[in-house]
């Protein structure tokens, strides 16, 4: 319903209605309006949260957002657009236990994927990322190092083993997403991933798997014996 805030009972706002009646209780236009706090000139907040719902159509669409879409949108500057955008990788962090590192062990690869899958969820294109792991198998930090187009990703190993050093890691595992969700590793993915295999040989920080995510499954260099 497109309403100004103010023809709204105060009690029905939905700050107040969070107070008293509970966060279960709002709206995703209750929500998306505390989130943004403000509207623009002309415009209420409450009719900037229904702007954003319509736009994505559904929740779901809500995890592709990107800060120039969201911009896009009338009433929302750089500041809302990168709140919105916080809110939503915190969201998904606490969902998918991100930060249970226990989970991320480098023996097995189902649970990284698990863990992991959610960063590739809609993208069009390659996003190439490092898992960097200290020497008890503890998950240190991820990157994403490089974004390709629809069909190619180009990496450069000097990059991977770089990040490496900074955190001071003791083995990497490489993720990569084929937007086709043909997990079947290309030439260029084998030949790429035995380079880096090496050079981590000669460097002392091996690369333990390459994993190959798609909307529905992996593929594990690990699991194929392919490392």
């Amino acid at each position: 319903m497109n309403q100004k805030m103010k023809q709204i009972p105060l009690l029905e706002r939905p700050r107040e209605r969070l107070l008293h009646k509970g966060v279960e209780n709002l709206t995703n236009q209750d929500l998306l309006a505390i989130i943004l706090k403000t509207g623009s000139k002309g415009y209420s907040v409450y009719e900037v949260a229904l702007e954003v719902l319509n736009t994505f159509d559904n929740l779901s669409n809500l995890s592709n957002m990107t800060i120039s879409k969201v911009m896009s949108i009338k009433g929302i500057g750089k500041v809302k657009a990168m709140e919105l955008i916080c809110c939503l990788e915190l969201g998904k962090r606490i969902y998918l236990n991100y930060n249970n590192k226990e989970v991320l062990t480098l023996n097995n690869p189902q649970k990284i994927w698990e863990s992991m899958k959610y960063i590739f969820y809609g993208k069009q294109q390659e996003y190439f990322y490092c898992l960097y792991f200290n020497h008890k198998q503890e998950l240190i930090e991820r990157r994403l190092l490089f974004m390709g187009t629809i069909n190619r990703s180009i990496v450069h190993p000097r990059e991977v083993f770089k990040e490496a050093y900074l955190l001071s890691a003791s083995s990497i595992v490489c993720m990569h997403n084929h937007p086709s969700n043909d997990l079947k590793p290309s030439r260029e993915d084998l030949n790429f991933t035995s380079s880096l295999v090496e050079i981590g040989k000669i460097q002392g920080i091996p690369i333990l798997d390459h994993i190959i995510v798609g909307e529905m499954g992996y593929y594990s260099f690990y699991e194929n014996h392919i490392l």
